[in-house]
């Protein structure tokens, strides 16, 4: 059983029955019964019925003798009481879902047990109307455009939640309570609400903080009670996922300081302690999914996530994900691709590919042939038939290493610290689960720490919906962590357009900044 209160929960009831000395009506009885039974915790709420559910939950109560389980759903003003049964219900359902722009990602959960009963990832639709955050934006400021967005999404999520429920042999009606963790354009999306200014200076939402809805109101098919609960964003660029992935690691109350990194469509970071936070975020994630090659993916099966070059027999190894047919290349296999081709030196520390290959073995010069190819009038390093990355695309991928180192300088030098403080950097999503550290330092995109540091801590968006799920005293939590947090905005910081330039060599243009990192000329 759980140790935590879940944002829905059943409690055990049992009052005598009316007479003509005790004439309480059945739901005033039900509640008195109901305060006696509450937790400490929860002893001075107020408590209310929902007028949709006051006559069924009234007479599911005197059906079963005055006595059974009160479904209870805890909310930061009071306790709104919206179903009751005789027996104790073998299971509560309740949906954390992590809203990316891209893929839907959910678990439905127990919520008597916190077992996870399935998880699946789902596409979001919305992608018909553009593939990015942008042109979505943009979209909803057409005629009907904003609904058929929301639309999109909620066909999205209950198609979800169908699969979901096939695979536990469930329905979506036993379903009570739904966590939303998701940027502040996909909130907006969501709820319906117009993302036109979060674009537009001085980029302000129409809300931070919406509160817990009821899910029928957008259209999601569980329980007509069922409420959604969408986690509170810090700005236009710093939304709900960043709160939840906070929340997973405990970053909030970190007694030393540490640091998470969220790759998506941005790259997402955030600085501090239990004392401070600060955040920000800027555009180099989408080389680092793999957005700027032809041949470019997310990481799925059939990416290829890792690539070396055996520097002794000038042999090329890759793996992709699943052991697939490989169909093109991740984030993570970029980046080992690009750091290889240094160490190798067939690119330079400008990441351009070298004219000249003096000393060169018999079996370096067969693999530089076999593997450095003219193609349409342009140079590319074929890994495979199907897959080669040109000079452009090393370009930009230099471009988004540099960008995310200056990004991590500029936030460190923000406040005064130095990477060697850091006692842990958290690296979230699929980006964090697939990446290897020491590439990313030897191309200059992560400090020079000890591999120790870096902890891959998957999707954090999800485990912070599911944490919400499951405990109650986290929405208070989420939302202090909004008020606490200092948002460092990069799109005016000269700092970080001067360390961008300073980046934009391997590893960088200070090369003790990399003391592990060999240096070429």
């Amino acid at each position: 059983m759980l140790t935590t209160l879940p944002l829905t929960t059943v409690i055990y009831v049992e009052a005598s029955p009316p007479s003509l000395t005790d004439n309480v009506a059945d739901l005033d009885r039900l509640k008195a019964a109901l305060s006696t039974a509450l937790p400490p915790q929860l002893a001075k709420q107020p408590l209310r019925s929902p007028f949709a559910c006051l006559a069924k939950t009234a007479a599911s109560f005197r059906s079963a003798g005055f006595k059974g389980w009160v479904v209870v759903q805890i909310l930061s003003s009071h306790l709104e009481l919206i179903d009751f049964f005789a027996e104790q219900p073998a299971f509560l359902l309740g949906l954390a879902l992590d809203l990316g722009s891209t893929h839907l990602e959910a678990s439905l959960i127990d919520l008597l047990t916190g077992r996870i009963l399935a998880r699946r990832t789902a596409l979001n639709l919305q992608v018909e109307y553009g593939a990015d955050i942008l042109s979505r934006i943009h979209f909803a400021d057409q005629d009907k455009g904003l609904k058929r967005l929301q639309q999109a999404v909620i066909k999205a999520i209950n198609d979800l939640i169908k699969d979901l429920c096939q695979e536990s042999a469930v329905r979506p009606e036993t379903i009570y309570a739904v966590t939303v963790a998701g940027n502040t354009t996909m909130t907006h999306l969501l709820l319906g609400l117009s993302p036109h200014y979060l674009c537009r200076e001085p980029y302000i939402p129409l809300v931070n903080a919406p509160d817990p809805l009821l899910a029928v109101e957008i259209g999601l098919r569980l329980h007509p009670q069922a409420k959604i609960w969408p986690f509170p964003s810090r700005g236009s660029y710093f939304g709900g996922d960043l709160i939840a992935g906070i929340l997973a690691t405990g970053l909030d109350q970190a007694e030393q300081t540490a640091m998470l990194i969220d790759v998506g469509t941005n790259a997402e970071v955030v600085l501090g302690s239990s004392d401070w936070l600060i955040a920000c975020a800027g555009a180099a994630g989408p080389a680092l999914e793999g957005g700027v090659a032809k041949m470019g993916m997310r990481a799925a099966p059939g990416a290829i996530e890792q690539v070396s070059i055996d520097r002794k027999d000038w042999q090329l190894c890759w793996r992709s994900i699943g052991d697939a047919a490989p169909v093109g290349i991740c984030g993570s296999g970029l980046i080992d691709m690009v750091a290889e081709l240094y160490l190798a030196r067939i690119i330079d520390l400008r990441g351009k590919f070298q004219r000249e290959f003096p000393g060169q073995s018999e079996k370096q010069r067969s693999f530089i042939k076999k593997h450095l190819l003219q193609r349409e009038g342009e140079t590319v390093f074929v890994l495979t038939q199907r897959v080669a990355i040109s000079q452009t695309e090393i370009d930009a991928m230099i471009r988004s290493k540099a960008a995310m180192y200056a990004i991590l300088e500029t936030l460190i030098n923000q406040v005064g610290v130095s990477f060697g403080e850091l006692t842990q950097i958290h690296v979230a999503g699929a980006f964090g689960k697939h990446i290897n550290p020491k590439q990313a330092i030897t191309l200059g995109m992560l400090p020079d720490l000890p591999l120790t540091i870096f902890n891959p801590v998957g999707n954090t968006s999800l485990a912070g919906a599911e944490m919400l799920l499951l405990d109650c005293l986290l929405w208070e939590r989420a939302k202090a962590i909004c008020r606490r947090i200092t948002y460092l905005e990069l799109n005016v910081n000269q700092e970080f357009m001067l360390r961008f330039s300073g980046s934009r060599f391997i590893p960088h243009t200070d090369p003790g900044l990399f003391p592990s990192v060999p240096r070429f000329r």
